[in-house]
């Protein structure tokens, strides 16, 4: 390492956590919800539990040591300072992977997948499976400093990403990502620096090819209504976000309940549950990503990356070698040759039985295998060219 990275320890200061307890105490509830379902927003008497374990139970500290086992780093790009994880592997010859999280996640996503891919000995795997990890926290987000001015948008990010691998010493890596982690991963596709061997994604947005309509088989028939319910009843926060965010803001960065309403629907909406997020994540879990968001004021910050690159998430034209996981409670699960008009060199498609948006988080050992199997075969494609 070099002299401009630092070592970070996260600790939040008992006069945060005192705060947040006496805000959700003095929460001012609106009345119930005129349906028996989550149609208009997360239902008054689930927030209410919710709020109420957070307030009551819900132990940070435990969180904050989990997450202080592993090393963490801040290092300043581009004026910016980044916070990171980087777990190397005990395998010297282990492969660099940046991982990129999304919106409403964090870091806290990739919990469950840092040992079985830095030490995959340990978790069915061989050395041969092994990676070395950078974990970036987006600007505006969890520990890395909030932007004060416009431009830091996807594009700049991917070659802050490429900055921190080489400032890290590694001369090559591969680069992974799902949501925001997508957009952000492709953008280095794109731009495709030589040090960069290949991607994978485990959210893939691209436009339907016009020319199919005639003759579109099922998965594609169920992905266009899956589109359509997006765009009418699913992109409200999307909309908000990436049009006035600092107007939201407020809300998110004032308000313990506004936040984690803002953050809990999502969790239900996209996750592989059967009827509450907690049959994909457990409360806990979620209570620490939507801590990562309150402890940090990071709701109007994290939001103006939709202001900045929304319209940059589909529609890019990506040559290096790619591969791609579609998990069946994705949001959007495009047909492999819809995406091939916009990745060309797809060397990994696989489509998994369970999970959804995110997958680390819902499905850590199905995930670690698809970036396994992903990377592998990323091997033997390099050698065929």
């Amino acid at each position: 390492m070099t002299i401009d990275v630092r070592k970070f320890e996260i600790s939040v200061s008992n006069d945060t956590l005192q705060d947040l307890k006496q805000r959700l105490a003095l929460t001012r509830w609106p009345e119930k919800e005129t349906v028996n379902d989550w149609s208009q927003g997360v239902p008054l008497e689930k927030l209410k539990q919710l709020c109420s374990y957070w307030e009551d139970q819900y132990d940070w500290s435990r969180c904050e040591r989990n997450l202080n086992r592993w090393p963490h780093f801040k290092t300043e790009i581009d004026g910016l300072d980044i916070h990171f994880l980087h777990i190397r592997s005990p395998h010297k010859n282990a492969t660099p992977m940046i991982m990129t999280h999304g919106w409403p996640g964090s870091i806290i996503e990739f919990a469950d997948v840092i040992e079985p891919l830095t030490e995959p000995e340990k978790h069915g795997g061989t050395a041969d499976d092994a990676f070395h990890l950078i974990i970036p926290s987006l600007p505006g987000f969890g520990f890395s400093q909030k932007p004060t001015s416009t431009g830091w948008n996807v594009e700049r990010i991917a070659k802050a990403w490429t900055t921190l691998v080489k400032r890290l010493g590694y001369r090559e890596f591969v680069a992974q990502g799902g949501d925001w982690g997508f957009v952000v991963t492709s953008a280095i596709g794109k731009l495709a620096p030589p040090e960069c061997l290949g991607i994978h994604v485990n959210m893939l947005m691209v436009e339907p090819d016009t020319s199919t309509m005639d003759q579109l088989t099922p998965q594609e028939k169920a992905a266009l209504d899956d589109m359509a319910f997006y765009q009418d009843h699913d992109s409200g926060y999307a909309k908000q976000q990436s049009t006035r965010p600092q107007t939201i803001g407020y809300s998110l960065v004032d308000s313990p309940v506004g936040l984690a309403a803002w953050i809990y629907e999502k969790f239900y909406a996209w996750t592989d549950n059967n009827g509450q997020p907690e049959d994909a994540i457990e409360l806990d879990r979620i209570l620490d990503n939507i801590m990562m968001y309150w402890i940090n004021k990071t709701g109007a910050s994290a939001g103006r990356l939709y202001w900045e690159s929304l319209a940059d998430i589909a529609g890019k034209t990506v040559n290096l070698p790619t591969g791609v996981s579609i998990f069946p409670k994705e949001i959007f699960r495009p047909s492999q040759r819809w995406a091939e008009r916009y990745y060309r060199d797809i060397f990994y498609w696989s489509e998994t039985e369970k999970g959804g948006h995110f997958a680390a988080f819902e499905q850590p050992e199905l995930f670690v295998n698809e970036v396994r199997q992903c990377f592998s075969a990323l091997k033997a494609h390099h050698q065929k060219r």
